[in-house]
């Protein structure tokens, strides 16, 4: 990794931005100066994340979707594109949990809990990385890093 940090201008691009550590991130990436992609699957909670956020002055854009549905990546990924070219983060920090015994929960339970926690990242590195690999393939000084968050509960 070469000397270069993250800061104004770059972009990043957050699932799960609207609470927790995927809105820490959002904060710091916006304090940065950076160009912030706010993806959340809660409406409300996403519009309240990004008016906490708009006062860093940093260009945010919010995007209300589910990660385990992959044209709802693809189409953030191409309005991440469109307006800010490649990211060159991308933090997939969406993540949920059934909890309870696992033999009492319900296909549907199972499917909403791999869905998110591993198709949403499956599609978040799908998506953008090559984009990314493209941006690298024309600008030698571009770095691009992919960060995928999981739980404890994952093992």
């Amino acid at each position: 990794m070469s000397d270069k940090h993250l800061g104004r201008g770059d972009t990043a691009v957050i699932t799960g931005a609207a609470s927790g550590f995927g809105f820490e991130l959002a904060t710091l990436c916006a304090r940065r100066g950076m160009n912030v992609v706010m993806a959340d699957v809660q409406a409300d909670a996403l519009q309240r994340a990004e008016q906490a956020l708009k006062g860093q002055g940093a260009p945010l854009l919010p995007f209300r979707l589910d990660v385990s549905k992959a044209a709802e990546v693809e189409a953030m990924g191409r309005a991440t594109v469109e307006r800010f070219g490649a990211p060159h983060l991308v933090f997939n920090n969406a993540g949920v949990g059934a909890g309870g015994l696992i033999w009492e929960h319900t296909a549907a339970d199972w499917d909403w809990v791999l869905g998110v926690n591993v198709m949403g990242v499956a599609h978040g590195v799908r998506v953008f990385t090559p984009w990314m690999l493209e941006a690298a393939q024309r600008d030698p000084g571009y770095e691009g890093h992919i960060v995928n968050t999981a739980s404890m509960a994952g093992l």
